[in-house]
């Protein structure tokens, strides 16, 4: 019985240490904690928390409640640690264990500090513009120094390194080429570049990225790169706003404002925008002849008016999903007149008189969708743009002592749209490793109707009325891209490729009473654009980028398109339907030195370019006093170049940015001369063709100086130097300016009033000469001597708690707060 009664007390303890043990195996645990902010002691709602197990991979997560709350179940024994983020705060990490000892954790109250520096400022403005060489692109970090250079986009780019702007034309180029995209926060918009830039206040603009050389991940158009424009994110908690007011005058008053609302409270963020640039705007310039003894004297006016709206919402929908839309829509009214008078020795003034008044509206419409997988860093994001462009214009000519054309007008309807569809996918394949793929899709339409109560001749040389013509123009592209990038040691590099199926279909359909005739284009082509990446920091104050890629640049619209852009008694402008996309290979170097109170970085470029467009010069075989100026594709050239820019600060009361830069190229085009001289009635068999090859060698220097003169005020001068350059039609004069400014806060920094004086010596003069096809010296005036006063004011409270947006050609978060 003894026996009997210990094997039974041996099971039952077996059996309950058995229970025992297999309760603790499957008994879980959990962690909870209370985030507050560390100066203010307040509670932050959704935080983002992140569990990781000792491998350091994720294991689960969530977010904070208004109270700032956390708790997390249903975790297994073992160590583990927590990471709390949030925007604008400094990362925390917390190691704790789930075991005999504790299953159910309190880490208390975690106190989070803001990070200034990784701000993406909204009521603080960096003091001084910055300039930084990244692997693939130049960032210039817009101060308030440079924002009181001027009131708009279009003022500030003069200032930047390697960018150049036509105040006249509005053209801009970059290492003096004009085959260039520009973008704003990784956007492409339907709005023309000289009418956008002048529609973004410069208190609105973040950094400017110079992306010279980009990387398989964008798109490879624009031969010279990308300029994208990065502007002021606005998502602080609460409701914020920001209002700018200025007025720029020399002749005439041009008034620009600008104001962006926000609130932020739970999972959404409601933001709104408003701008716009009014104003009225003189230019006037002399051509010479000297062959025939004659002047053309030209006047213009115009009265501009332009309107951005926006308005969007971001949607948390957890810690993992995100979804946001948003809308510009943006106006513009624009009115001008002008004259353009012909003085000669051998008759009397002839005259021209023109009027033109042209309206259009862009809009667009985006959706992001963005999910992050439980692995860090791992995310796919869907994106849809579409973009609608409707333009009306009107323009009406006037003659006096011109025997041919008589008077008559023309009206032109642009009709555009632009869809694009892109799919991302980024696998952080460890911690020094990183895979991206992508598809995209970009569909193009556009549709011009031209109508006119003018005549020309037929082919027999009658005289007729202008044929009415519409102009079809759609491109689709299909692209796909990978990239691979990694790091070891103190080397990193990445390299890739997109590929892209092109289809360009155009057609131009000309009506004349009662007949009609087609002229169609069509180009399929299928091409690859690699690119590769090497960086090497040898130590922290050295590093050194080197890059190799292909790019497209395609024609532009203005350039296949066959309907006349302008004319003058003189001049006439046509595109070329049949124009082929020119290809360019690029090779980049760039050092970078860390210096105690600044840092310098030189690079040099050069360039292969392949079946390259430009400017066709024809003598009109109606009247051979007059010329075509058109477009067409030539032989390969080659271009190269030098950069140098460096920020220093010698003392605390003064620091000042400089910047220089040499590009060389060889240009080639066409021409016809006359080799009998007008005066001598030439005929057509005078006409000769003749190959134009220029050699062209340009630099600038740029100089920014900024002077604390109190805590509150500071003072500015800036200059810069152009050397003269030679294209096919013009050699370019060399010039230079001078601007100087000054800046008072108050209100706590709240507020900010600036005023502006520039080109104080009034030297910016477009002054040029030619010698095709006939010899000409002219030179062109613009309202350039003027002054700026601007008036900015941020109100509003709230801790920073920005959206991680995709930015799909910029590679940086974007969101509301900006134009565009």
């Amino acid at each position: 019985m003894k026996l009997l009664i210990l094997c039974c007390l041996i099971m039952c303890s077996t059996l309950t240490a058995q229970t025992s043990a297999t309760t603790t195996l499957l008994k879980e645990g959990s962690v909870s904690g209370t985030v507050l902010d560390a100066k203010l002691n307040a509670p932050l709602a959704y935080v983002s928390i992140v569990i990781k197990n000792g491998s350091n991979v994720n294991v689960t997560g969530a977010i904070t409640q208004e109270d700032g709350s956390f708790k997390i179940s249903k975790l297994s024994e073992g160590t583990f640690s927590v990471l709390i983020q949030y925007m604008g705060y400094k990362t925390v990490t917390q190691s704790f264990q789930i075991g005999k000892d504790s299953y159910d954790v309190n880490l208390g109250n975690i106190l989070l500090e803001e990070d200034v520096a990784a701000l993406d400022e909204v009521t603080v403005i960096a003091e001084v513009s910055t300039i930084q060489q990244k692997v693939d692109r130049k960032v210039i970090t817009v101060g308030k120094d440079l924002t009181t250079s001027g009131a708009t986009a279009s003022d500030i780019m003069n200032n930047i390194p390697s960018v150049s702007i036509d105040q006249q034309t509005g053209n801009l180029s970059l290492r003096g080429n004009e085959n260039v995209r520009v973008m704003v926060d990784g956007k492409l918009s339907n709005v023309p570049v000289d009418q956008l830039l002048k529609q973004i206040p410069s208190t609105s603009i973040k950094q400017i990225e110079l992306i010279t050389n980009p990387s398989a991940k964008y798109n490879p158009e624009g031969m010279s790169g990308i300029i994208n424009i990065i502007l002021h994110k606005n998502t602080n908690i609460g409701f914020n706003g920001n209002l700018n007011i200025g007025l720029t005058k020399e002749i005439n008053a041009r008034f620009n404002s600008s104001i962006d609302l926000n609130y932020r409270n739970g999972k959404f963020n409601l933001y709104g925008n408003y701008g716009n640039n009014i104003g009225k705007s003189t230019n006037y310039g002399t051509i010479t002849r000297p062959d025939d003894n004659s002047e053309q004297v030209f006047n213009f006016f115009n009265n501009n008016k332009s309107h951005l709206y926006k308005f969007g919402v971001d949607f948390y929908a957890d810690d993992n999903n995100t979804i946001s839309v948003f809308t510009n829509q943006n106006t513009y009214d624009g009115k001008g007149n002008g004259s353009t008078s012909i003085f000669s020795s051998n008759t009397e003034e002839q005259k021209q008189l023109f009027g033109n008044v042209s309206d259009n509206i862009s809009s667009q419409y985006n959706l992001v969708y963005k999910h992050n997988f439980a692995k860090e860093g791992e995310k796919i994001e869907l994106e849809a743009d579409y973009n609608a462009y409707e333009e009306h214009e009107t323009s009406d000519f006037t003659y006096f002592n011109i025997a041919f054309p008589p008077n008559y007008e023309d009206f032109v309807n642009t009709q555009r749209d632009q869809t694009t569809i892109n799919l991302d996918y980024v696998n952080p394949l460890s911690d020094k490793a990183k895979l991206e793929v992508g598809l995209e899709a970009r569909l193009f339409n556009t549709d011009v109707n031209y109508t006119s109560t003018g005549q020309s001749f037929d082919e027999s040389g009658m005289i007729i009325n202008t044929p009415s013509t519409d102009f079809n123009y759609q491109r689709d592209i299909y692209s796909a891209y990978i990239t691979y990038g990694k790091t070891f040691d103190k080397w990193s590099y990445q390299f890739g490729a997109r590929a892209e199926a092109v289809t360009d279909d155009a057609k131009a359909i000309s009506t004349l009473e009662n007949s009609s005739k087609t002229t169609p284009f069509k180009n399929d082509y299928f091409q690859v654009y690699p690119s590769a990446f090497l960086t090497y920091t040898p130590s922290e104050k050295n590093s050194y980028q080197a890059s190799v890629s292909r790019r497209v640049d395609r024609p532009g619209l203005k350039q296949v398109n066959p309907i006349r852009e302008w004319s003058t008694p003189l001049i006439s402008s046509f595109g070329n339907t049949e124009l082929q996309p020119q290809f360019t290979n690029s090779v980049e170097v760039n050092y970078t030195r860390k210096l105690e109170n600044g840092s310098i970085t030189g690079g040099v470029f050069y360039r292969i370019i392949e079946d390259e467009i430009n400017r066709a010069v024809f003598i009109d075989r109606l009247d051979l006093n007059k010329v075509i100026l058109t477009y067409d594709n030539f032989d390969n050239t080659t271009a190269y170049g030098v950069e140098l820019s460096s920020s220093y600060k010698p003392t605390k009361w003064w620091n000042f940015n400089t910047s220089f830069d040499l590009f060389a190229q060889t240009q080639k085009g066409i021409s016809e001369v006359l080799n009998t001289p007008i005066g001598q009635n030439p005929t057509v068999d005078d006409i000769a063709l003749t190959e134009i090859k220029v050699d062209n060698i340009a630099y600038n220097f740029r100089m920014n100086n900024t002077f604390k003169a109190t805590k509150n005020l500071s003072l500015s001068v800036f200059g810069m130097y152009r050397s003269k350059r030679e294209g096919l039609q013009f050699m370019g004069k060399s010039m230079y300016f001078i601007n100087t400014g000054l800046r008072y806060n108050f209100l706590d920094d709240a507020a900010t009033f600036s005023f502006n004086y520039n080109d104080i010596f009034n030297t910016m003069k477009a002054r040029f000469e030619s010698t095709r096809p006939y010899i000409q010296v002219g030179q062109f005036n613009w309202e350039s001597n003027t002054w700026n006063i601007g008036l900015s004011y941020r109100f509003g409270g709230g801790k920073y708690r920005a959206l991680q947006r995709k930015n799909r050609d910029s590679n940086e978060k974007s969101g509301s707060g900006g134009f565009m």
